[in-house]
Order: structure tokens, then C-alpha cells, then sequence
């Protein structure tokens, strides 16, 4: 018999604001979440109420990062808001999007 072996994604759930005041807890959990990451880490945007050009900012080292070990950091569940961010900094194309199906 041949097992396979697969690993799982990591899910990170973001909520509230994503600001100034709260990058340096973010960026801590992004980087802990990424030491238990084999190939993917998921931020799930979907709670996130607000986010500034430094949170912006920490999301993209945090790729960065991510890049550098060999994962995949991906967001899924974006807000409207959190969309238009993207958008408007035309950034959106350096994260992958995953979408619910």
C-alpha cells in the first residue's frame, strides 16, 4: 500500500482593525503561523473591518517572507473594502485570491 502524504494548509483568521496600532501583534502571528506552514498559509481576511498603508505594509513583507521559505500566502474572504485597497495600490496581483466556492 502507498500512502501519500498531504499537508494542510494553515488558516490565519484576521478581524478588526489592521492599523498602525496593531501591525506589530499581526506581524508576530503572521511569522508564527509561518513557522507551521509546509506549503500554504491562508490569511482569511473576512472580519477585517479596516486596513492602513501600514498593515498593507506588514501583509507584504509577510509575502515576502513567505516567498523566501517556500510558501504560499494567500488571502481569501476579502472584504469589499479590503478589495478596493488592493485595487487602488495595484497590489492585488501580488497575493494569490482564493475564492469560496
Amino acid at each position: 500500500m502507498t500512502v501519500l502524504a498531504t499537508t494542510v494548509p494553515t488558516v490565519l483568521h484576521l478581524s478588526g482593525d489592521i492599523d498602525i496600532s496593531t501591525t506589530a501583534d499581526l506581524r508576530r502571528r503572521i511569522l508564527t503561523a509561518l513557522d507551521h506552514s509546509v506549503e500554504a498559509l491562508i490569511l482569511d481576511m473576512g472580519a477585517v473591518t479596516f486596513c492602513d498603508a501600514t498593515g498593507l505594509s506588514v501583509l507584504l513583507r509577510a509575502q515576502r517572507h513567505a516567498r523566501a521559505r517556500g510558501v504560499t500566502l494567500a488571502l481569501t474572504r476579502l472584504t469589499p473594502q479590503m478589495t478596493r485597497l488592493l485595487d487602488i495600490t495595484e497590489l492585488g496581483d501580488q497575493f494569490p485570491i482564493l475564492t469560496e466556492s
